[in-house]
């Protein structure tokens, strides 16, 4: 049997850097689901003797992978026995692609994990013949793929997601992310992400060390309570479709976080240049313009530029005639929020 997931990257506007315990945020997020940018994973199995341990071939962009063979191996083993025990009953072959460069600072992490641990849930509901509830399906699948990466919890819904639990959200939870798309204005259900390739190599330090180092930043705790208030600032500009302090809080989170790598201890930098002339370039036609064009970052040096559909003429002309000279190989992503994953 062969099971295929396609599920999405997502964008954290309220950041999510610092965990404790087994992945669990130190602060709540808040994300937009993307369209374009997502991992397609497969999942084939074959019965096998049982003998209690796991079988697995891993394949990545067509090729056998045996670096990220051994972190899906190491993820699987540690959840085996208390999430799926039938997996040491069948011959496994992951095949998985993205189709963004990996490790470049879109979360490939989020669209894989993701991917991976809805395969998983067919798995489950076709060997084992349970989870016959849809909300119970996603709800598990984001709990799975919350430990394989922290992100990818909110990548198995549509729109927004919300992950950590928060006095701004009753219902919101450390454990799995909750879908919120209900929640906001409508301008965000074809809000448009343009992603600028500024660099397509792999990251200097991962997202899963930045994490660690976290944990003797000095402005850690300061860190956190603001991630709080920016989380109750940010949660009405979106029901309201406040598109100024929605634009505000998003671009201040972005900065904040490379600016928690800089104090980190060792401190490194993963915005490039180009990075810093892109925004500069934002600034300024968004001041001379009045139109609400606003970027983000995640843990890399390339730009999302967040803005509604009725500019996107005008900000595809800004990008090709302003922008595009400061990406690598002239290239970008033209992304927009998306529906969620969905099975092939």
């Amino acid at each position: 049997m062969k099971i295929t997931w396609q599920s999405p990257s997502n964008l954290a506007l309220i950041k999510y850097w610092g965990k404790h315990g087994r992945q669990l945020p130190q602060n709540a997020s808040i994300s937009l689901t993307l369209q374009n940018a997502y991992s397609e994973t497969s999942l084939s199995y074959a019965e096998k003797e049982d003998d209690g341990k796991l079988d697995l071939d891993f394949y990545f962009e067509g090729k056998s992978n045996p670096a990220f063979g051994a972190r899906i191996e190491k993820f699987l083993n540690s959840i085996v026995e208390e999430e799926f025990p039938f997996l040491t009953a069948y011959k496994l072959k992951i095949e998985s692609h993205n189709s963004f460069p990996h490790s470049a600072g879109i979360a490939s992490s989020a669209s894989s994990m993701s991917a991976l641990a809805l395969c998983l849930m067919s798995m489950e509901r076709m060997v084992s013949i349970t989870l016959p509830n849809e909300e119970l399906f996603y709800k598990k699948a984001s709990h799975i793929a919350r430990l394989g990466s922290g992100s990818a919890s909110r990548s198995v819904y549509p729109y927004v997601s919300v992950w950590g639990k928060t006095s701004h959200i009753p219902k919101a939870d450390d454990e799995f992310a909750i879908p919120y798309a209900n929640e906001v204005h409508s301008t965000f259900q074809n809000f448009h992400d343009d992603i600028l390739m500024v660099s397509k190599q792999e990251k200097s330090v991962s997202s899963s060390a930045g994490h660690g180092l976290m944990e003797g930043n000095p402005f850690a705790a300061i860190r956190y309570q603001q991630a709080h208030e920016n989380m109750g600032k940010l949660l009405p500009a979106m029901q309201a479709g406040d598109l100024e302090t929605f634009g505000e809080i998003t671009e201040a989170e972005a900065l904040m976080l490379h600016a928690l790598m800089m104090t980190s201890k060792p401190s490194y930098i993963l915005m490039e240049g180009n990075s810093l002339e892109i925004i500069k370039r934002v600034q300024a036609w968004r001041k001379e313009t009045k139109n609400p064009l606003y970027f983000s970052l995640d843990a890399g040096p390339n730009l999302h530029l967040l803005y509604p559909n009725s500019i996107q003429q005008e900000v595809s002309d800004f990008i090709n005639s302003d922008l595009i000279q400061f990406c690598q190989d002239g290239q970008y992503l033209k992304d927009r929020i998306g529906n969620g994953p969905k099975q092939l």
